[in-house]
């Protein structure tokens, strides 16, 4: 493999750096309390990552896409697009958790979790082949289980992350099984391979195919949290340090779309397979089911954590599109609605993690969880609310943020690939989201406390996170054009 390949996995190998010096810190002294130290080293690995990625997809430097390991890996503009976003959110994430963990002890592991998690969701991102997805998939979905228990004395976090590893192994179980049915058809697990087998697998091999495919979508779906294998979200998150749900709601959730983008576009073209199963339609009937249950489920919540849990679903919606609308009739719109779902996941990652480290910030504070309890709260901490209000107007779709312009990109494409009810379907549901977001804003500016909020000191490194998110998430609206050339040209190239 040439020198100039090698540099292509320096994005994936910075976290693995920050975690190998993580293991020798934790070595040295296995009893340190240093967790300025632990936070750093996590942050500049992932920042590192992000960094480096950003800069080779800006530079063309993977275009149009470079194999490594005889196809096992590929390196190109969707996979350097989705390392930034996890290289991003980790930044944000072991920031933020700087504060939260800071008197709780086992802050090594912790932050090695988060790493080690990382790498996978990176690797899956570059994933040519089932069995590296699969591998990948385990690899940042064993350490996301421990990080939901990090808690151990909480029983709720206990309780989620038992829940969470017993659908989590289910899914798994029905991904390798799918896995193992393509296999059987087509003989082969590189995703190039299949392609090419395909049309003779759908013709000789209908059923077996066809409920191979059902099944990997299945496990594609539990990743996502989209419905009906959502149920798990809620849960986890609620449970969950609130930084780690911040993760797990970012960067796992677009961990699980990158794997959905790259096996369905180049394994099962749609051409091939449809005497199989039309998998399209399957991800109209999702997206449509996801967004809705999510919305109207986050509208009747109390709970701001569990808000934002179901609304993390109704996102998933979203994204959807942008493989629900690949109907083949639009004129080259496919490569705009594909990459306008890369484009919402990256300005998802900042607006979602930002929000999740603010629930982080209160629950520091030891306010409470309840649109109740943020009754008054921008009287006492003005900036992290404004920032706050940034976070929730964007989700919304509003102009404020990035936000506003990658669902823009989604309705458009979607529209012009001629299944414009999902388009109206998406406009509708963020009309409901925008109730449940601006509760969360009038709770915080408008209503009165019944009593007077105490807050004793406001940690440093989470209000810069929360800041840091809710900056980006506003220069991103009109920086958008920075990545949307590249996120079309990647999605072009991997259709």
């Amino acid at each position: 493999m040439e020198l100039n390949n090698w540099l292509l996995l320096v994005p994936t190998g910075a976290f693995v750096l920050a975690a190998l010096a993580l293991f020798v810190i934790d070595s040295i002294d296995p009893d340190s309390t240093n967790g300025t130290l632990l936070s750093a080293v996590t942050t500049a690995g992932a920042v590192a990552a992000a960094m480096v990625s950003g800069g080779l997809l800006l530079s063309g430097a993977a275009d149009p896409g470079v194999e490594l390991f005889d196809g096992q890996l590929v390196v190109d503009g969707m996979s350097l697009i989705f390392t930034f976003i996890f290289g991003s959110v980790t930044a944000l994430v072991a920031l933020g958790s700087h504060d939260y963990i800071r008197e709780l002890p086992h802050k090594a592991e912790y932050y090695l979790l988060v790493l080690l998690a990382a790498t996978g969701m990176s690797l899956m991102a570059s994933a040519n082949s089932l069995a590296v997805v699969f591998v990948s998939l385990e690899l940042a979905s064993l350490p996301s289980y421990a990080l939901v228990a990090y808690l151990k004395t909480n029983r709720g976090s206990v309780e989620a992350a038992l829940k969470y590893f017993l659908i989590g192994a289910l899914s798994s179980s029905i991904l390798v099984y799918g896995i193992s049915l393509v296999y059987a058809s087509t003989g082969s697990l590189l995703l190039t391979d299949i392609a090419a087998e395909a049309g003779t697998a759908a013709s000789d091999y209908p059923g077996v195919l066809g409920i191979g495919i059902l099944m990997v979508a299945g496990g594609v779906a539990f990743k996502t949290a989209s419905v009906p294998f959502h149920f798990w979200a809620p849960e986890a998150y609620e449970g969950a340090p609130a930084p780690v749900s911040a993760f797990l709601s970012s960067a796992s959730k677009a961990a699980g779309f990158v794997v959905a983008f790259r096996v369905f576009v180049v394994a099962f073209p749609i051409g091939s397979v449809v005497a199989s199963i039309d998998w399209v339609l399957l991800f109209q009937v999702l997206a449509v089911l996801t967004m809705t249950l999510g919305n109207f489920a986050a509208a009747t919540q109390e709970n701001v954590k569990r808000m934002l849990a179901y609304s993390s679903i109704g996102h998933a919606g979203y994204v959807l599109i942008g493989l629900a609308a690949l109907t083949g009739v639009g004129g080259g719109t496919e490569s705009i609605v594909l990459g306008a779902g890369m484009l919402h996941l990256l300005v998802y990652g900042f607006m979602n993690t930002g929000a999740f480290l603010f629930v982080a910030l209160v629950e520091r504070w030891e306010i409470g969880r309840t649109f109740e309890d943020y009754y008054g709260l921008a009287r006492e901490a003005p900036i992290a609310c404004v920032a706050m209000t940034v976070f929730m107007f964007s989700l919304a779709g509003l102009p404020v943020g990035g936000g506003f312009l990658s669902k823009y990109y989604l309705f458009a494409g979607a529209v012009g690939a001629g299944v414009w009810w999902l388009a109206l379907i998406g406009a509708f549901n963020s009309v409901i989201s925008l109730f449940y977001y601006s509760r969360v804003v009038k709770a915080m500016w408008i209503e009165e406390p019944s009593e007077p909020i105490e807050i004793e000191r406001y940690p440093t490194a989470l209000y810069a996170a929360i800041v840091i998110a809710a900056v980006v998430t506003v220069v991103l609206l009109p920086g958008l054009a920075v990545f949307d050339t590249a996120a079309f040209d990647a999605a072009a190239a991997l259709l």
